[in-house]
């Protein structure tokens, strides 16, 4: 008789009359399949949620450690960076005027207009005007002459040292037949950083 032949002849209902390598084979796959439910149930079921969040953790910590990773690789390139913006930002400070060089700019910026030949109708400083690290000092200007004679303004006005800038540009004929003598009205603006203690009062 084969196994096979064996096996179908078993009584399910009575067990206790199988033959024994039958029974202990019924034994221990009842026991392997007790032991399998036991450790699902009472290991892997309650520490599944530990898992999960130890891989989510783990996830993280991979994503900070290479976001790190990327910043530390371009670190020596951040410094030459900003090394370079610092020593732009001081050369732009440099160009700004200090208080007690105001006036002086503001001759030269007279003496341009007159150096190129234009005849000064207005020269008008208004209010320094405070911002956030630096205020600003604008200038209403009206200048009449040839067209040249303007654009030798402006380009002497670019070639100052300081900085200055050239804002709300009107040129009209000074009269209705004129053709080559204009009137510049122009709002010029230069610039002096505030130190710490004038920016914070």
């Amino acid at each position: 008789m084969s196994i096979i032949e064996e096996l179908q002849s078993l009584d399910t209902s009575d067990p206790g009359r199988w033959p024994l390598p039958f029974r202990v084979a019924a034994v221990v796959i009842t026991f392997v399949l007790v032991a399998a439910g036991g450790v699902w149930f009472f290991v892997v079921k309650t520490d599944m949620p530990i898992l999960e969040r130890a891989e989510l953790q783990e996830r993280e910590l991979r994503a900070t450690f290479e976001q790190k990773q990327r910043k530390a690789a371009n670190f020596d390139a951040y410094r030459a960076q900003l090394a370079e913006i610092e020593r732009s930002f001081g050369t732009m400070l440099r160009q700004l005027p200090g208080r007690t060089e105001v006036p002086s700019l503001l001759v030269d910026i007279s003496q341009t207009g007159l150096g190129a030949g234009l005849e000064e109708k207005l020269f008008q400083p208004m209010g320094e005007i405070q911002k956030d690290f630096y205020a600003e000092l604008p200038i209403r200007i009206r200048l009449n002459g040839s067209y040249h004679e303007l654009g030798n303004f402006v380009s002497g006005i670019a070639a100052l040292p300081r900085i200055v800038t050239l804002h709300d540009i009107t040129i009209t004929r000074a009269a209705p037949g004129a053709l080559d003598d204009l009137t510049l009205d122009v709002t010029a603006k230069t610039y002096r950083y505030l130190d710490e203690e004038a920016a914070g009062g």
